[in-house]
């Protein structure tokens, strides 16, 4: 059959919730469209019930993935880069529509991404050693600090960035052994529902990351209120909803990891995300656990050990 008369098959996007790719319930799509204005694909626009399904779905994977060892999760994590540069091209087409960047500014984007889940992939069986350790104690115990997941949390992810932000907001809160609720950028949903394939196809277990899209505010309000979510990262969220959103979460005391301030383009005014990451998104929902345990005696000189 000649080209000319071939039909395109134009791509369904849906969500990614528990392991799987449903359409949201209550069946509503919108139109996402390029920095031109031209038509690109439907999103569904998700509702309040694909929260609260997202969020179960995540807490029942939560125990296997907190309990597995660190080195596992970052051996997941870098698979996770395997497959992204294996659709490197695929990604830097949707960056390059969705951002309005020449195409090898999107691939420069897309290169740091995977790099990006490299980095935290390195990270998984190392931040227990800077954020706990042994503490020195006036008396016959040992006293350790260990550090452990906080467990299910809402990520708002940033709105301009809509790959390199996206990755640089899911990454540390799941190799650290949460499991996360992602609410995509509204405007640029489309690289996030990529990579919700990206994680079917990897060794990430279904409901670690699950990916809503649709109106920001519309599924946050109940992820914030949510008895069942521990933190939040309000890194997505304008000033307003942001300080709504932080009120509903001191409901069951949430961890908050607040947004940066934002200038008059909706734009962070201090989030670099091609910059160094650092560790403080890896640390900021984290539980320290401190164990005290007595020393033991050894022989009639009184010693210890």
């Amino acid at each position: 059959m000649s080209d000319q008369n071939r039909l395109g098959v134009f791509k369904t996007y849906k969500l990614y919730v528990g392991g799987k790719f449903p359409r949201s319930e209550s069946g509503r799509v919108y139109e996402v469209t390029d920095s031109k204005g031209q038509w690109l694909a439907n999103a569904p626009k998700s509702s309040r019930k694909d929260a609260r399904d997202a969020v179960v779905a995540a807490r029942k994977a939560f125990g296997g993935w907190s309990g597995a060892t660190a080195y596992n999760r970052g051996q997941v994590l870098y698979r996770v880069a395997e497959m992204l540069e294996g659709r490197k091209e695929q990604f830097v087409r949707e960056v390059a529509a969705s951002e309005g960047l020449s195409k090898s500014k999107a691939a420069a984007v897309v290169d740091a991404a995977i790099d990006r889940w490299v980095w935290y992939a390195g990270w998984t069986d190392k931040i227990g050693q800077i954020a706990g350790g042994a503490n020195p104690v006036a008396g016959p115990f040992f006293n350790l600090s260990t550090p452990e997941p906080t467990g299910v949390v809402a990520v708002l992810a940033p709105q301009k960035s809509s790959l390199l932000g996206l990755v640089s907001v899911i990454a540390p809160v799941i190799a650290t052994g949460n499991t996360a609720v992602v609410i995509a950028s509204a405007d640029a949903p489309l690289p996030a529902l990529s990579l919700g394939e990206v994680l079917a196809t990897s060794d990430v277990p279904g409901g670690v990351v699950n990916i809503l899209t649709g109106v920001t505010a519309e599924i946050a309000a109940p992820l914030a209120a949510h008895q069942d979510v521990n933190a939040i990262d309000l890194t997505g969220a304008e000033a307003e909803l942001a300080k709504e959103l932080e009120i509903a979460a001191a409901d069951n005391l949430k961890r908050v990891l607040r947004p940066q301030p934002v200038d008059a383009d909706g734009a962070s005014a201090s989030e670099d995300w091609l910059a160094s990451p650092g560790t403080h998104r890896l640390t900021s929902f984290l539980e320290t656990k401190t164990v005290w345990h007595p020393t033991g005696a050894l022989g009639a000189a009184g010693s210890s050990y």
